[in-house]
């Protein structure tokens, strides 16, 4: 039996379903444990993975060979059978207010509620370092007395879809830019209420052809406002490309594709941790914190985001300060017996149920790539240009950031027509054929720019984005030059950027009076350089569909 109480506890539950699998003896039931605010969210999850479910009270009149839990909380001790406790969390580094036996008791590891009457709750409560069982055993030895250093099953899963990290990068569209995650927990004194702003802050102040945002929400804090109420809160970074991945399985394989993480005072910057990544604290304090525990330790030592320090540059200051000796050292002390909870725990359970393990060794199962249906590209962007002889640099911003821009560059069709109508240069992409369309009207490359320069009397240049290499542009003079662009070579890969970052600097070039072709650019874009010629568009090319 599977008992969650919100869906935070079920999505540790679903991580450990491999110690289980193949096994035909076994039959898999969950059941939800009421008093939880979040129970909903956790129904409503249970129902998504397809599993059988078993109503409470039914599971109440009912023994069970082993029930897993990953809450002590709630009426969990009513279930009858031995019960295998998980952490919902890494670290214990949090205090709820108003619960627990004291002031700095971690949540989850409150004697009062590991205790049933004067035996422990859990006939194997499963932790992942030795620190928490002494101090368990420090304020309650009878409630230690059933506590075992397994590991972090969720840990271990992401540890083994570390290779996949290139997979997950590719189907975020990130390419050779910078993710930056920032980490939310739930409650009063988390980031996502004390700085509500600041996902969208960093989304318009960064470049956007350099770096990537991502905001992972903890799932406390989704069913707190409810999928639609928080998308329309984010509805402005969204738009400006915001990543907001799902509370299950997405949110650790955008951790596994970050490069950087910010973070207030929650248990997912411990994951960061020990997948080597550089952390940011944007934790203002308050009474949650657990003094002495890894995220203390962390916030108190490691490099702070101050309001001042949110574009590229202050950013860039922080990184630089990244100690991996502390990020190594936070993380040992979170997390121990690394790859090896899934057969320490499958150990533990069998012997519960007097049985024989499988033969198969278990193993984590890979995280699946995140989906990319959400994912949203601003139609428009502020774009500034530098252009020094044949050498143009360009830095583009969500149309949303405030302050002064070379000009306004806009994708035609997905742009709204205010941004539309006041583009200096609008672009589109080429489409691919419509599926089962009998009948279709297409473009061509220079019939398309020569429609655009006549019905937006604002544009001041048109370009059709052919491929990753080729685009078609032309300006008010009737000058239409084909643009090849070469990718950027780097420690032995092939770096590709966005051709309409290239149309915006081909546009600074003509507009710098330098109209002279064949001509050779040097475009330096999201901190590399690329090749790029511009040559008069043959008739052919001319024709080309769009």
């Amino acid at each position: 039996m599977f008992a969650a109480r919100s869906a935070t506890a079920l999505h540790r539950l679903l991580d450990v379903l491999p110690v289980f699998a193949g096994d035909h003896r076994i039959s898999r039931h969950f059941t939800l444990v009421p008093g939880s605010e979040f129970g909903l969210d956790a129904l409503t999850a249970v129902e998504r993975a397809g599993a059988r479910t078993i109503p409470w009270d039914q599971a109440r009149g009912q023994v069970h060979d082993v029930i897993l839990a990953a809450s002590p909380k709630g009426d969990v001790g009513l279930l009858h059978g031995p019960c295998v406790l998980l952490p919902h969390g890494a670290g214990f580094g949090k205090t709820v207010p108003g619960e627990g036996s004291g002031p700095a008791t971690p949540s989850g590891l409150d004697p009062a509620r590991l205790l049933l009457g004067d035996r422990p709750l859990a006939a194997v409560h499963a932790l992942a370092h030795p620190s928490q069982v002494s101090r368990i055993a420090s304020s309650s030895p009878r409630a230690a007395a059933a506590a075992t250093v397994i590991g972090d099953p969720t840990l271990d899963r992401m540890l083994a879809s570390r290779a996949h990290r290139e997979r997950y990068r590719r189907a975020l569209g990130t390419g050779a830019r910078t993710l930056v995650v920032l980490t939310s927990t739930w409650g009063p004194e988390s980031l996502l209420r004390q700085r509500p702003e600041l996902a969208a802050e960093l989304v318009t102040l960064l470049p956007y052809d350099s770096h990537q945002v991502a905001l992972i929400v903890h799932p406390n804090e989704r069913s707190r406002l409810g999928s639609f109420e928080l998308a329309e809160r984010l509805a402005p970074a969204l738009d400006a490309g915001l990543i907001l991945p799902g509370p299950y399985e997405e949110w650790a394989a955008v951790l596994i594709a970050a490069d950087a993480v910010i973070t207030d005072h929650g248990s997912t910057a411990l994951y960061a941790a020990a997948l080597d990544l550089p952390l940011i604290g944007a934790y203002d304090g308050g009474r949650e914190l657990v003094p002495g525990s890894p995220m203390a330790e962390f916030l108190a030592r490691g490099p702070r985001l101050e309001r001042h320090a949110l574009d590229a540059g202050g950013l860039r200051v922080l990184l630089s300060g990244h100690e991996p000796e502390l990020i190594r050292t936070v993380a040992e002390s979170a997390f121990a017996e690394r790859g090896r909870a899934l057969e320490l725990l499958r150990s533990e359970v069998y012997r519960l149920l007097d049985l024989a393990p499988p033969s198969a060794p278990v193993t984590a199962r890979v995280l699946p790539a995140p989906r990319t249906t959400a994912l949203r590209t601003p139609g428009a962007f502020a774009v500034r240009a530098d252009v020094a002889r044949d050498t143009v640099r360009v830095e583009r911003f969500p149309a949303q950031r405030p302050g002064p821009s070379h000009h306004l560059a806009a994708e035609h069709g997905t742009a709204g027509e205010r941004h539309a109508q006041s583009a200096a240069v609008l672009f589109r992409r080429a489409a691919p054929p419509a599926q089962g369309a009998p009948y279709e009207v297409a473009w061509t490359a220079a019939g398309w720019t020569e429609h655009i320069l006549d019905s937006y009397p604002g544009c001041r240049t048109a370009a059709a984005v052919l491929s990753p290499s080729r685009c078609l542009v032309q300006n008010r003079a009737g000058l239409l030059l084909s643009v090849r662009i070469e990718p950027c070579g780097e420690g032995g890969r092939v770096v590709t950027t966005d051709p309409a970052a290239v149309v915006s600097a081909v546009h600074a070039w003509l507009w710098a009076g330098r109209a002279r072709v064949p001509a050779m650019l040097r475009c330096e874009i999201g901190g590399r350089t690329y090749e790029v010629g511009l040559a008069e568009a043959t008739e052919e090319e001319r024709a080309l569909g769009l």
